[in-house]
């Protein structure tokens, strides 16, 4: 339909781009005051957790908007951010021109900064989006950051985004810096009926409609409400498809669409092992490597983690200067298994594709260098809920332990490898 037809002067709902306004409604309004909360206090860090189209960025933007104009936000999204990734991206938000320089140099510039800043008695914000998605080399070098203090608390006030749970990551020992402070770990929930009734006419007011509630009559409110579960940015889009799909006013109920709803983080935990069944399959997975079509390997995954690399410590050992010394990582969860790549300088493919992070499904097949690693496990059919990194976040980061440990054992000098082409980038 035309939006002047429905007597609008602009899209009520918007599918980009910043919305005409910004509706508030019980969840939002305590989730709000929460992040208000977490700032105000010494060593404010709070989790903001919500499935896809919950309203986190849209509280995000809101939050930062109350802020006093001095106050210095750095907005980072977690996707793949490692060490490096995260200080630059951080540095630059706090208005910092940077050349080539090292880690040290780089955390030394945050810490410099935030210090300064926290002295001024408005100390800097860091927000960092997708938070479950960070590389082990991210996530450590947070930990950093998060143990910066001056005298009256912490020098970086932070919140952590994710659209699933981060408990169990904040439970691993690795992330006791962070554990430490959290003050608030805070999930979003719906809307009532009620509040998505009145989220929906005030949204076609703004946006110009003079009766919204003949746009939108309540039967088709209660209807958009229980197809989007109240969730507000699948309830932004039913209502627009509504709203182009019908031909006639008032909309007819017939119009609106029922996709399949995410559930609330608070649950996820119990789903997950709820759905994960028993903690060992009937068989283990198989592990075929092989090197330009032959087969120089073929084992079990009878560990429920298992390194990959040229170092002679891995469990998996390929001697190549294409693979670096600490490459890939696999996880085994009740019948999953999960590949993460450890910061490699040449990367870990799946499928052709490059991944940072990868939850495995029968027959794919890892790339590493010029070696390739079939993964066969009949049991691996879906990804199910594990679309991400939660599942595995304590062992994860009780192998990055383990390593470090190792590393420190290891002889720093490159292990002998068999005779094979000249990279193009040595590690």
């Amino acid at each position: 339909m035309d939006l002047g037809a429905a007597g609008l002067r602009e899209q009520p709902f918007p599918s980009h781009g910043k919305p005409p306004a910004v509706l508030s409604y019980g969840a939002h309004a305590e989730a709000l005051e929460t992040l208000k909360d977490t700032y105000e206090h010494p060593t404010g860090l709070c989790l903001l957790q919500g499935p896809t189209l919950s309203g986190k960025s849209t509280l995000i933007r809101c939050f930062i908007d109350t802020l006093h104009e001095d106050c210095a936000v750095a907005l980072v999204d977690g996707r793949g951010l490692n060490t490096t990734n995260l200080l630059t991206g951080v540095l630059h938000q706090f208005g910092y021109t940077l050349e080539t320089t090292s880690n040290n140099e780089l955390l030394g510039l945050v810490r410099v900064f935030a210090l300064q800043q926290a002295g001024s008695h408005e100390p800097p914000l860091l927000i960092i989006e997708n938070m479950h998605e960070m590389n082990p080399s991210g996530l450590r070098a947070l930990c950093e950051l998060a143990e910066l203090r001056v005298n009256t608390g912490s020098a970086l006030k932070i919140v952590l985004v994710s659209d699933r749970s981060l408990t169990t990551l904040m439970k691993a020992p690795a992330m006791q810096s962070l554990s430490e402070r959290l003050l608030h770990e805070l999930h979003l929930h719906p809307m009532t009926q009620q509040e998505a009734k009145g989220y929906l006419h005030d949204k076609l007011r703004v946006a110009g409609s003079d009766y919204p509630d003949f746009v939108f009559p309540d039967a088709v409110c209660a209807e958009l409400w229980k197809a989007s579960g109240g969730w507000p940015g699948i309830l932004d889009r039913l209502a627009l498809l509504a709203l182009a799909r019908a031909q006639t006013l008032p909309v007819a109920v017939a119009e609106v669409e029922h996709p399949t709803l995410p559930t609330g983080t608070w649950d996820e935990e119990e789903v997950s092992l709820a759905e994960s069944g028993p903690s060992v399959p009937p068989e283990s997975p198989q592990l075929i490597v092989t090197n330009k079509g032959s087969t120089i390997g073929n084992l079990r995954m009878e560990k429920p983690r298992m390194l990959v690399g040229r170092s002679d410590h891995n469990d998996i050992s390929i001697g190549s200067r294409f693979i670096s010394r600490h490459h890939a990582l696999l996880v085994r969860h009740g019948s999953s298994t999960f590949l993460m790549d450890l910061n490699s300088t040449n990367g870990t493919f799946v499928n052709g594709r490059r991944v940072s992070n990868h939850v495995l499904l029968h027959d794919d097949v890892i790339t590493l260098g010029h070696h390739k690693i079939k993964f066969n496990d009949p049991y691996a059919t879906t990804r199910g809920r594990l679309d991400g990194a939660e599942f595995a976040d304590t062992a994860i980061m009780k192998t990055l332990e383990d390593m470090r440990n190792l590393l420190a054992r290891e002889n720093t000098a490159l292990l002998p490898v068999a005779s094979e082409d000249l990279p193009t980038i040595q590690t």
